[in-house]
C-alpha cells in the first residue's frame, strides 16, 4: 500500500492547555532529529495531530524511528483522500484488502470532526462497511474485537483513512520539562534512570567520574557507549568526564574506611552540582535503588544529600531490580552495562561500609582536610564530550570557573 503520510497522535500532550504549543514544538524537534535520514519527508504539526508526509520514503523504516520518540502516544500510516464518498470507499477497500487474511473480521471507526460533511458517523459506517462486505468474500463485521479497524477521520480540508494503530513510547517530548544532570556510572541502574527521566520530558547531560590508572580506558569507553544509547532519543547528549583520582586517593588517606563511601558520594554530588550550575540544569538524577547498596539506604541518602539543596531525582528508588534489568534490556543498555570493566565506585569499596552513617561524623572527618581545592580542580579539568548516536564526538575541555 502506498501510504502518503503517517498520522501521529499526541496522547499526554493533549491534556495541556495554553502551553500546549511548547510541547508540540519540542515533539516536532524530536521527530525532525529522528527522521534526519529521510530527507524527502515533511513534518506538519497542528494542535491536535502531527503528520509526516512520506514523499516516497520507506514507511516501515520511518515508523521504526518514530516508535521510540517520547511524546508520541500512537501512530498510523494513512491515506489522505478528498471529501468524496467514492474516493473514501475505494481507499478503505484497498487498505482492508492489503491487510485481510481469510477468516478475519473488521469494523469501521469514523470520527467526524467536521459536522458539515454529508454523512454522519452512522452513515459513514454503513456506507463504507457495506462496500467492504460487498467486495471481500467471507469477511465479517466484529465491532468489539475486530482484526482490522478502519479508522476514518473527517476534517474540514480532507479525510484520513488508516487501519493500523501502532503504539508509541508515550511520555512527554524530551526538553519540555527542563534539563538535569545524570550521574552516569558504568552500571545497570543509572542509564535506566536517565531513560525514565527523559520519558518525563527532561533533557539530560551525563556526568561520569573517572579515576585513572585505577579505572581503564575500556571503562571510559563503556560509559561513552551507554551515553550513545541515550543520545539516540534526543539526537545528541553531553557527557562530562570528571577526573576523580586525586579526590579518591585523598579520601582513602584522610577518611575512616567505613565512611569513605559516604564521603565519596558527597563529593560526587558536590561536583555534579557545580557542573549543573554551569550548564543551567535544574536537578540531578541518580540510579539509586533503596537499600540496594550501603550508599542507598535512607540513612546514607540523608547524610549524602546534605551537600546540596538541588532537587535529586531518583526514578528507580522503589523499583524491583528485575524490573530495572528488564528495562535495561529493552533499551539495549544491559549488555553494555555488564561489561567487566570497573568504575571508580567499585575500585575503592571498603570492606565494611557504613550503612547508617551519621551526618555529624562525616562532617567532622571531612573538616580535617581542605577538600574544596580538590573539588574545584576536578570541576575545572572536567572534559566534555558531545555524544551523537552516529558515534561522532566532539571533545572539549570546559573551564567551568
Amino acid at each position: 500500500m502506498n501510504y502518503d503520510r503517517i498520522l501521529i497522535r499526541y496522547g499526554e500532550i493533549s491534556t495541556k492547555g495554553r502551553n500546549r504549543n511548547k510541547f508540540v514544538d519540542k515533539l516536532r524537534r524530536s521527530v525532525r532529529i529522528a527522521l534526519a535520514p529521510f530527507p524527502k519527508i515533511k513534518i506538519r504539526a497542528e494542535r491536535d495531530r502531527m503528520y509526516v508526509l512520506v514523499n516516497g520514503e520507506n514507511v516501515p523504516e520511518i515508523i521504526n524511528a518514530l516508535k521510540n520518540i517520547f511524546g508520541i502516544q500512537s501512530l498510523s500510516p494513512a491515506i489522505k483522500v478528498e471529501r468524496d464518498l467514492e474516493q473514501m470507499k475505494m481507499a478503505a477497500l484497498s487498505l482492508v484488502k492489503e491487510l485481510y487474511k481469510e477468516g478475519q473480521t473488521f469494523k469501521i471507526s469514523p470520527k467526524r470532526s467536521d459536522k458539515t460533511f454529508e454523512l454522519d458517523t452512522e452513515g459513514i459506517n454503513h456506507t463504507l462497511g457495506g462496500h467492504i462486505l460487498a467486495n471481500i468474500p467471507g469477511i465479517k463485521v466484529n465491532v468489539k474485537k475486530p482484526d482490522i479497524n478502519v479508522k476514518i477521520e473527517v476534517l474540514s480540508d480532507a479525510i484520513y483513512i488508516s487501519c493500523e494503530n501502532i503504539l508509541g513510547a508515550g511520555g512527554l517530548p524530551v526538553g519540555s520539562s527542563g534539563k538535569a544532570m545524570l550521574m552516569l556510572s558504568g552500571g545497570i541502574d543509572s542509564p535506566v534512570a536517565g531513560y525514565l527521566t527523559m520519558k518525563r520530558g527532561v533533557e539530560i547531560e551525563a556526568v561520569h567520574f573517572f579515576s585513572p590508572p585505577f579505572t581503564s580506558e575500556r571503562s571510559k569507553e563503556k560509559v561513552i557507549d551507554l551515553a550513545k544509547k541515550l543520545a539516540e532519543i534526543f539526537g545528541s547528549m553531553k557527557l562530562h568526564i570528571v577526573p576523580f583520582t586525586d579526590i579518591q586517593q585523598t579520601i582513602k588517606e584522610k577518611i575512616p574506611e567505613n565512611y569513605s563511601m559516604t564521603s565519596t558520594r558527597r563529593f560526587m554530588l558536590q561536583i555534579t552540582d557545580e557542573i549543573r550550575k554551569k550548564q543551567e540544569g535544574l536537578a540531578i538524577i541518580t540510579g539509586d535503588n533503596l537499600g540496594q547498596v550501603a550508599s542507598q539506604t535512607l540513612e546514607s541518602m540523608y547524610a549524602i544529600n546534605e551537600v546540596t539543596n538541588t532537587p535529586i531525582l531518583r526514578p528507580l528508588l522503589t523499583m524491583d531490580k528485575n524490573d530495572i534489568i528488564k528495562i535495561a534490556k529493552d533499551i539495549d543498555t544491559y549488555d553494555i552495562s555488564i561489561r567487566p570493566f570497573e568504575d571508580c565506585c567499585t575500585i575503592f569499596v571498603p570492606s565494611s561500609p557504613k550503612t547508617k552513617p551519621k551526618r555529624e561524623k562525616v562532617q567532622r572527618y571531612e573538616s580535617f582536610f581542605d577538600f574544596d581545592s580538590l573539588i574545584q580542580a576536578a570541576v575545572k579539568e572536567t572534559e566534555t564530550l558531545v555524544i551523537k548516536p552516529d558515534t561522532k564526538m566532539v571533545s572539549e575541555f570546559n573551564d567551568l570557573f
